[in-house]
């Protein structure tokens, strides 16, 4: 059985029960035994994460971005391995996706959050001259991360943005890998503990637990010993989770579900069509749809143009070949819920059917359904069927297709195609102002797989997209200040302020809030009373 990595060394755990992953391809086990944790093993993990957040909290950034820079230079030398074996585990393509995609988005998003952590504008430093107060975030301790199962390098959860923004912010990381791809994760842990001993940080400062039973997972997000919690996965696992650390009072962030609403305006449909279906079927069936922004609700006004588009996504779903889904659990969750969605009224176009062995494969799915079922049971209808399926809701005009968008929850993306002439300018008016709240990242005349790393970027929105609205998973800086607490330092002398706070600019790169104005400079000096 594969060893856990407690307290900065690679050991037996004291396991209540062992697993193995499941080729998803064959839908045999595959790989190593590996242990289902105790909770001493989570107790020993917490404990020595304490100890590690000391340290960091007396260690200068420069030495947090140095490790976060040579783990991403081992990765990249490892890089090879890395990605056959999470093709093994999970059977997303090994090229383009794990190798030229995925891969580097995870070394630059690592190398990001070491440059936000030497520059340190993240921290939004904050100063008043005149009445000598001053605040700033700092790291707000041990942070759990629980990765996805559709991401296991970008997302992992010792690898991807929330383990690179939580280390960044100082905080050690306490990681739980997903069931689906726990040999992907150990190799990142391996090559971050080589990491910390060349930089000479704390070896706790990254820990890796395999699995946990459900009940210490919710007793692991609410002990007092964690900062807070990174959360991608289901919205039921999620919500439970959420529950015992608000119970707790533990922050906890989630990213849950989202089915992605995209808006397909008369002009668009008229003007393109055709490009806008093959735009369309590349999303939703890219990765066999397992991704957290697949377009899985689609919103047409009824006419020629709309229902030839319907039928044109239908022939190409036909003649796409299924993909691999990611895990059985993941097969049964896009069987069960395309059901309820079959039998709350949607019509099948194609598809809605398991595909036989080996391996896990359903049948790429179009559904379809009229406004006013849809009016009559929002909640029902918007279920999300994770995978290569997506449901086209029919409205007979703008009217009903408004009152559609304000039953919509949440979402992370929301996108609306437009013509690009102008001919729905009014249209798209009332449109975005009514989808705009609902989601995190509004987007025009574009699908919306796939996330861009930049600081600009959004990858949020209101319940159940997450669990809180004001925050991102994806961009740095902005992703940092999840874990960073509000500390404030009331009439303290210059020698017992942090660095950040200190008349002198610590990097003379860093933006800094002082009187009201966002500099770069030093604080000057205040005139003498007379």
């Amino acid at each position: 059985m594969q060893p856990v990595l407690l307290a900065g060394r690679w050991q037996q755990g004291q396991a209540v029960g062992v697993f193995r992953a499941t080729c998803p391809q064959t839908g045999e086990p595959l790989g190593p035994e590996y242990p289902v944790s105790s909770w001493e093993d989570c107790h020993q993990a917490l404990e020595a994460a304490q100890e590690a957040f000391v340290q960091l909290r007396r260690t200068s950034r420069e030495q947090i971005a140095r490790f976060l820079f040579r783990y991403a230079e081992r990765i990249e030398a490892r890089s090879q391995q890395i990605a056959q074996t999470a093709h093994q585990e999970t059977a997303l393509p090994l090229k383009p996706r794990l190798l030229e995609v995925e891969l580097p988005r995870t070394v630059n998003q690592i190398r990001q959050a070491a440059q936000a952590a030497q520059e340190r504008s993240w921290c939004r430093a904050t100063i008043d001259t005149k009445l000598n107060i001053r605040s700033y975030l700092a790291a707000v301790g041990p942070v759990v991360v629980m990765g996805p199962n559709n991401f296991p390098l970008a997302f992992g959860s010792a690898s991807g943005g929330d383990f690179a923004a939580a280390v960044a912010a100082g905080c050690p990381v306490l990681a739980k890998a997903h069931t689906s791809h726990p040999t992907t994760t150990r190799l990142f842990a391996e090559e971050a503990l080589q990491a910390l001993q060349e930089v000479g940080l704390h070896p706790a400062t990254v820990q890796l637990l395999y699995r946990v039973s459900h009940e210490d997972g919710k007793r692991l997000v609410a002990d007092p010993r964690v900062g807070a919690t990174a959360y991608t996965g289901s919205r039921r696992s999620g919500l439970e989770l959420k529950a015992a650390a608000d119970a707790a009072g533990r922050p906890i962030f989630l990213e849950l579900s989202s089915i992605n609403p995209v808006v397909l305006l008369p002009g668009a449909l008229r003007q393109r069509a055709d490009q806008i279906a093959q735009q369309f079927v590349g999303s939703c069936l890219l990765g066999c749809g397992q991704f957290c922004t697949n377009p899985g609700l689609v919103l047409v006004i009824d006419g020629p143009e709309a229902q030839q588009f319907i039928q044109t996504v239908v022939e190409q779903f036909r003649q796409t070949p299924p993909g691999t889904l990611l895990s059985e659990g993941v097969l049964e969750n896009l069987h069960r819920n395309v059901q309820k969605l079959v039998q709350a009224g949607a019509e099948v176009l194609c598809g809605a059917e398991r595909l036989p062995g080996p391996g896990f494969h359903f049948a790429n799915t179009l559904l379809r359904v009229q406004a006013e079922q849809f009016l009559q049971a929002p909640q029902t209808f918007q279920t999300e069927a994770f995978g290569n399926s997506s449901l086209v809701v029919v409205c007979q005009d703008l009217e009903q297709l408004l009152r559609v968008i304000g039953t919509l929850e949440g979402n992370l993306t929301g996108s609306i195609y437009a013509h690009t002439q102008g001919e729905d300018e009014s249209a798209y008016a009332e449109v975005a102002f009514a989808l705009r709240p609902r989601v995190g990242r509004l987007l025009n005349d574009k699908m919306p797989t796939g996330v861009a790393v930049t600081a600009a970027m959004n990858h949020g929105g209101p319940f159940p997209a997450t669990g809180h609205p004001h925050f991102t998973s994806v961009g740095i800086p902005a992703a940092m200040t999840r874990f960073g607490m509000l500390q404030c330092f009331d009439n303290v002398p210059q020698h017992r302020l942090p660095e950040e706070l200190r008349d002198k600019n610590p990097t003379g790169r860093m933006w800094r809030l002082i009187d009201g104005r966002w500099t770069q400079e030093d604080v000057k000096p205040q005139p003498e009373a007379v």
